[in-house]
């Protein structure tokens, strides 16, 4: 596996480097976000790990433009910011994942491993409920009217719902599936996601809702006016 680091603290970029090939990983390392867009348009690596406060340009700027240009490589963001805002923005700019400096090496590689896995999702055409089709391809959210980019968290969020419409999907559900066993963080995570899909639901217009089930879970429903 191949993975790009976009950092500019270079002892910080030079450990990484050392650290991931030592885990059998072939690295590149850049640091500044115009080198960095550069090579990640290549499109031949499998995670980025992409510092957010980059010379030239930052980290979401390049991820913006990342994700507009098609390329769907997962990046794990690596920030020294802590607070919840800096992290919902960079999630909303397309990141699959982020880890807050200072960080252990054991939650590195498992996050490595995590999101590494979805890469592979991209592979299938469209999926319809309701008034909304969904595509695993572009990942987009599309009515007949309007289309709205989703993170890849989100579209597996919205994606796991779509396929069981008469269920309830359980929060572990939605880990085990979207995180994997090596998760360790907080499950109040799932309701952050949640809440993006619903507000780009609602940006739509859509009568598709998630509808919550007090501490059981969320299944999909038409909602009509």
């Amino acid at each position: 596996m191949r993975i790009l680091i976009v950092e500019d603290e270079k002892p910080l970029s030079n450990v990484l480097c050392e650290l991931l090939k030592k885990s059998g990983y072939a690295v590149d390392a850049v640091y500044d976000g115009v080198e960095g867009l550069e090579y990640a348009l290549s499109d031949v690596f499998d995670v980025i790990l992409l510092d957010i406060m980059l010379p030239k340009m930052n980290g979401l700027d390049m991820l913006n433009e990342l994700r507009k240009q098609g390329i769907s490589t997962p990046v794990l963001l690596l920030t020294a910011k802590s607070e919840i805002e800096d992290k919902v923005e960079g999630l909303d700019c397309g990141a699959d994942d982020y880890i807050t400096k200072p960080f252990s090496t054991e939650e590195l590689l498992a996050r490595i491993r995590s999101v590494s896995r979805r890469k592979d999702v991209f592979v299938s055409d469209d999926q319809k409920f309701g008034d909304i089709m969904i595509n695993k391809n572009t990942l987009k959210i599309s009515t007949e009217r309007d289309e709205i980019k989703v993170s890849l968290k989100e579209y597996h969020i919205l994606e796991m719902l779509v396929e069981h419409p008469k269920q309830i999907i359980s929060k572990e559900q939605f880990v085990d599936r979207i995180w994997g066993y090596e998760f360790e963080g907080e499950y109040n995570s799932v309701e952050v996601y949640i809440s993006f899909v619903r507000k780009k639901l609602s940006a739509l217009g859509s009568k598709v809702k998630i509808k919550a089930h007090r501490g059981v879970g969320y299944s999909l429903e038409v909602v009509d006016d």
